[in-house]
Parts: structure tokens; C-alpha cells; sequence
């Protein structure tokens, strides 16, 4: 049996990118039922590709009671829906064997990773502050994608002048404008630019310099899209919520490295379910981003663990 449910969890306060702002996390649960067994998965339907909470609940209440993980490739494309029947089908898998995911996945067992922490876009002035805020994390990611960003990535360096800075403009920019934004971003000591034209109109980051390394997200979804990026970006972003799953992100990790990418994991903004087989799949990544429950005023029970050593992986009451 596989049931649906709507859940919301109260952000600690407004998060806004350039494409708007949220008060609290809207997410699928869904459970896979069998033999007095449940796993559990959760996604993010996101508007940007054409999700809704019911286009992607009804995908998911169309499949078969008995769906196979592997049948559940061809069965549905990338994305939220898929994501999350897959990892609910994995964590399924661990409960009825009594094994942990990474044991059945022929896996090293995971350590924590990382994070970086996510500054929503603000004016410059409280943008300093709450880099200052938060200037104790080792990794910030800051929200750009105006016309009108230096002001905002100067704050936040004089905020935080000894943390790693990420950038994600969130297909904002033009390329003039990044053209005119690459000089500084080295100066200010940037590691990272994500996405920083619209995702169709990239081909031009093959014919501009790239002084600061340069990461697909909007551009990257899953193993079919990695080969249109090659030339153009450095790195890629792999999300769950994009690849389809743990299943398909395993091996589009995979083959990223074999192509020369660099590998960075994201995540939508949604509870500590849906980052716990993330944990997973940031073992080795250069860069993760899973601050999604570091953003909420409420969580699931068992949530994850962080600590100045990073996101740990989930106890097996939470996921896998």
C-alpha cells in the first residue's frame, strides 16, 4: 500500500530567493506499507518544474500497490514524485531486512558531512547581520540574483570575513552582469557560483571566463542531462528532488565524477526525512548543502544531528 500526506513545518523565519519567499516547508510523506512494514520518503513539488503538491501527489497515487524500485525507474520521470516513493522503497528494503541502507547498498558506512548554511536574499544590512549571526558556520550560502547584488556579497563578507562563501543566483543574472560580478567574487574569496544564467541560455558560460568554479543546479537534473553541461560549468548540484531519487542520484554521482564535475548535494527546503538519504549521497561531495531542517522552527521526530562536524546520518527510527 502507498499513502499520501501534505505536512508543513514552520520555518524559523521568512527564506526568500529571487523567485519569492516562504514561511514554512510544504512537503509528500509517503509511506510504502507491506508485510507489516513502512518506509518512508518525502520531496518538495517545486513549481519552477512544473510540480504542484497535487499533480505530484496524483502521480504518485497512480502507481501500482506492489511497484518494485527498479520498475519505479521507467515508471515515473525524474523528479519529486519519484524521489520520494524511491527512498521510501529503499528504507522499506533496510526495515524488512534489518540492515542498515548503506549495508544493502554495498556502501561505506557514512560520517557526517559539512553543511553550508543558507542566508535568504535581504538588503545588504541584514544580510551583514545575519552572515555576523551565523558567522561561526564554516560554509555560508547566500541567496543573489539581482541586479543589484555587490552591496549584498560585500555585507556578507564584512558579517562573516572567515567563513567559505557559496553564491546561488538562482538563474538571476545576465551575462553581463556576471561578467562584471566574476572580479569580485574572487576578491571577496567566493568558492562557488551556482547557476548564474537562466538554465537553456547557458552555452554562453562556455565562451566567459570562469576565474570562480561555476555549479549547475536549474541545469542539472539526472545522468541524461550531464552531457549537455560539459564545457560550461565545473560542478553540479545533485538534488533528490531533481535526479528522481536515491536510486538514479547514486549513479548520476557516479558518472559526474567520471566526466571531470565536481560534485555538490542540495536540497529543497523540507524536513530532516528528506536529507537523511542525502547524507548518504554527500559522503565525498566537495561541497554539501543540507541545511533544510537548520531553517525550520519544527521538525520530524528522531531528526538529524548537527554539529560543528556537520549533518550525521539518520538513526534508523528516521529513515533507512
Amino acid at each position: 500500500m502507498i499513502t499520501v500526506t501534505e505536512d508543513r513545518f514552520r520555518l524559523a523565519q521568512a527564506f526568500t530567493i529571487s523567485r519569492g519567499s516562504k514561511t514554512e516547508a510544504q512537503v509528500l510523506t509517503v509511506r510504502v506499507s507491506r508485510d507489516g512494514q513502512t518506509g518512508r520518503g518525502e520531496c518538495v513539488p517545486y513549481a519552477r518544474y512544473g510540480e504542484t503538491m497535487a499533480s505530484v501527489r496524483a502521480r504518485i497515487e497512480g502507481l501500482p500497490p506492489d511497484i518494485t524500485r527498479q520498475a519505479l525507474q521507467s515508471a515515473l520521470p525524474p523528479g519529486a514524485a519519484r524521489n520520494a516513493v524511491d527512498c521510501a522503497l529503499w528504507d522499506l528494503q533496510a526495515k524488512q531486512a534489518g540492515r542498515r541502507i548503506w549495508d544493502i547498498a554495498g556502501l561505506p558506512a557514512p560520517g557526517p558531512v559539512v553543511t553550508a548554511y543558507t542566508l535568504s536574499l535581504a538588503p545588504p544590512e541584514a544580510m551583514r547581520a545575519a552572515a555576523a549571526a551565523n558567522a561561526h558556520r564554516p560554509i555560508l550560502k547566500i541567496k543573489l540574483g539581482t541586479p543589484d547584488d555587490m552591496p549584498r556579497l560585500e555585507a556578507v563578507r564584512q558579517g562573516a570575513p572567515r567563513a567559505t562563501i557559496i553564491v546561488d543566483a538562482n538563474e538571476g543574472w545576465t551575462p553581463e552582469v556576471y561578467a562584471d560580478l566574476a572580479p569580485h567574487l574572487l576578491r571577496l574569496g567566493v568558492a562557488l557560483v551556482e547557476q548564474p544564467l537562466p538554465a537553456g541560455q547557458d552555452d554562453m558560460l562556455a565562451g566567459i571566463e570562469r576565474p570562480v568554479p561555476v555549479c549547475a543546479d536549474e541545469s542539472c537534473h539526472d545522468r541524461a542531462s550531464l552531457a549537455a553541461l560539459k564545457g560550461k560549468y565545473d560542478a553540479v548540484n545533485l538534488k533528490l528532488d531533481k535526479t528522481g531519487g536515491l536510486t538514479e542520484a547514486l549513479l548520476t554521482r557516479d558518472l559526474a565524477r567520471q566526466m571531470g564535475f565536481r560534485v555538490m548535494i542540495g536540497c529543497m527546503v523540507g524536513s530532516s526525512l528528506a536529507m537523511a538519504p542525502a547524507v548518504l549521497l554527500a559522503q565525498g561531495a566537495e561541497w554539501t548543502d543540507l541545511d533544510g531542517p537548520l531553517l525550520l522552527a519544527e521538525d520530524r521526530e528522531a531528526p538529524l544531528y548537527y554539529d560543528a562536524a556537520g549533518a550525521h546520518p539518520p538513526d534508523a527510527s528516521l529513515w533507512g
